[in-house]
């Protein structure tokens, strides 16, 4: 299994939003960067990945899993853009947040803290669990 992170502005697209599709989940249409394009083409279903809330909060919020690998993007017909299905898994116990995550040295290099505007981006093992340790969620 691998590990993402999944960012969005919760006045587009929020936490809430994703929950209320239930198991049917949702596709994460409308990425528009071709190295965030490029990870959704690695992902497999089972993945697992934060959800992360942009701007204001800048926090990890839930976890969600992959339930469709790449397709066609519904919201184009340029056949460039691909994007994943995902459903909501749990909520965290504790948002983490992007100041706490970069004040731990071991999360130094994630991808997170050194590109935070990338919207699709990996998570590995050893951050997926220190991550999720912060947010009180077994991981």
């Amino acid at each position: 299994m691998a590990y993402w992170l999944f960012k969005s502005e919760p006045s587009t697209w929020s936490w809430d939003d994703q929950v209320a599709k239930g198991d049917v989940g949702e596709e994460w249409d409308g990425v528009r960067n071709y190295q965030a394009r490029n990870f959704m083409r690695q992902m497999a279903v089972g993945d697992q990945g934060f959800f992360y809330h942009s701007q204001k909060e800048r926090a990890v919020v839930g976890i969600v899993e992959v339930i469709a690998e790449a397709h066609p993007d519904s919201t184009t017909d340029d056949e460039r853009w691909e994007c994943v299905d995902i459903k909501a898994i749990k909520p965290v116990e504790q948002p983490v947040t992007l100041d706490e995550i970069k004040q731990v040295e071991a999360l130094s290099e994630m991808v997170l803290v050194r590109n935070s505007r990338l919207s699709v981006q990996p998570v590995t093992e050893g951050e997926w669990r220190i991550v999720c340790g912060m947010a009180g969620i077994s991981g």
